[in-house]
């Protein structure tokens, strides 16, 4: 579909996912400034009165780019909301991002009529992840404006279903803004992400692997280092099933062929985890499009190599799908 301003003025389709402890202020500035929207979780900003200061200097700045750099506007920025019974910062949070007008409201672990509205009443767009297409139709009848399906291999909490099948199902009733997730980090997925119906690429671990992110300098080395075999999943550390770095887990002193399973109703996102070694913080997750990530570069670097994948993989396409139709 075409994209309500002022995302019609993105660089590439492309959404940076709010990554729990790794998003902040300097992250999603650089994201935004790129030409991508940057996001992140409102529960990174700890205690609750720094979100207030969080979105205050995201917005300064980003305004501040945009009088200097007429010709080229930073990107919106969006704000993650976990609506999770144990997560007692959401009302707050949401007046903080109704003061701010938040562009755009990611919402997770729960679809509340309420917190859309209020999104709405502000005239920001909210956005929705979904592992199923039975979520999805919930979400949207509770009056989200986009939906997120979360694709298996999708770094952190994910699902399980093929994007081909989920992207299908999804657009047969659903014609609104829809973000794929799912392994994507190159250019050419975020193509194939469009080729299958979806307004943009969902990209999460590799932004971890950049110098702005907030994250410790082994995990980008290990995003860096990893592959799709090296990555596992388990609802251990959350109580949602998620998927982590192998080296992590076995750092952790775990063996990650045999972890119990967790016990769904003791989630708690507030404290990051189930066990000993906390989800995020000592236990690392990341997607299965890792391959993908080969250095901790810059967001600018990066957002420069995939707008080069990109149109190679766009001219690609169009030279095997041309008038003369398709050719190997």
């Amino acid at each position: 579909m075409s994209l309500p301003a002022p995302f019609d003025r993105l660089r590439l389709p492309i959404i940076g996912s709010p990554l729990f402890i790794v998003s902040g202020p300097e992250l999603v500035i650089a994201q935004c400034k790129a030409g991508i929207i940057g996001s992140f979780p409102s529960l990174n900003a700890r205690p609750q009165s720094l979100l207030d200061e969080w979105l205050h200097q995201i917005t300064e700045e980003l305004a501040k780019h945009n009088r200097e750099n007429p010709d080229r506007p930073a990107a919106p920025f969006a704000v993650n909301q976990i609506i999770h019974k144990s997560n007692d910062r959401v009302d707050a949070d949401m007046a903080s991002c109704e003061k701010w007008q938040v562009p755009m409201i990611i919402t997770s672990l729960g679809a509340r009529e309420e917190v859309f509205q209020a999104v709405t009443n502000w005239g920001g767009i909210t956005m929705h992840d979904v592992i199923n297409d039975r979520f999805a139709r919930k979400a949207i009848e509770k009056g989200a404006d986009g939906l997120i399906p979360v694709a298996a291999g999708a770094g952190g909490h994910a699902g399980t279903l093929s994007p081909f099948a989920l992207m299908q199902e999804i657009r047969e009733w659903f014609d609104g803004l829809v973000a794929l997730s799912g392994s994507i980090a190159h250019g050419q997925a975020v193509l194939a992400a469009q080729a299958m119906g979806a307004d943009f690429g969902y990209i999460g671990s590799a932004f971890i692997a950049t110098k702005e992110a907030n994250a410790d300098q082994r995990y980008k080395e290990g995003i860096v280092e990893g592959r799709s075999d090296g990555i596992v999943y388990t609802n251990l550390f959350t109580g949602v099933h998620g998927n982590y770095l192998r080296s992590s887990i076995e750092n952790a002193g775990m063996d990650p062929d045999n972890l119990p399973e967790s016990d769904p109703s003791k989630m708690n996102f507030g404290s990051g985890g189930n066990t000993k070694a906390k989800a995020w913080k000592d236990i690392w997750g990341s997607g299965q499009g890792v391959g993908a990530i080969t250095a901790v570069d810059t967001v600018a670097d990066y957002v420069d190599k995939l707008e080069r994948e990109y149109n190679a993989a766009k001219a690609d396409l169009a030279a095997k799908t041309g008038p003369s139709g398709w050719k190997s």
